[in-house]
């Protein structure tokens, strides 16, 4: 019979060693719980907040497309200096194809210079001419 009381408080033991075990645990879920709460509250802010610059930019992109469609055209004398540009680069390709393809030596003239454009046009001889350096100032 003295065994029983022996074994009541082994068990009255166990029983304080698990109820503080779940306090324990009760406290960890509780943090946990705590800390999800926490998590969560700022994942909705930054989902909020990610909203809100996609809108921006959706609305800064509609205004640059706005922007784009509403632009005016080039002048005309830029697209005509644009259009003499391609014109000479397509008259000059089989000159330096072979150079650009990286088969072949750039071309040369009769005195071995490399080739330049020659001009083809007059200049007005009011006009300073366009040797690299700018015109003289006239005397006063």
């Amino acid at each position: 019979m003295a065994s029983y009381p022996q074994e009541e408080f082994q068990l009255s033991q166990k029983h304080e060693d698990i109820l503080g075990k779940r306090a324990l645990l009760l406290e960890q879920m509780e943090a946990h719980y705590e800390q999800q709460k926490a998590k969560k509250k700022q994942q909705c802010l930054m989902s909020q907040a990610a909203k809100e610059r996609n809108a921006q930019i959706l609305k800064d992109l509609h205004n640059a497309e706005k922007n784009l469609q509403t632009r005016q055209l080039l002048h005309p004398d830029i697209i005509n200096l644009e259009t003499r540009y391609w014109t000479s680069v397509e008259r000059k390709l089989p000159e330096w194809e072979q150079y650009l393809l990286g088969k072949g030596q750039p071309p040369v003239n009769e005195t071995g210079r490399l080739l330049r454009r020659q001009k083809t046009r007059q200049q007005d001889p009011s006009s300073a001419q366009c040797n690299g350096k700018p015109p003289r100032p006239k005397p006063r």
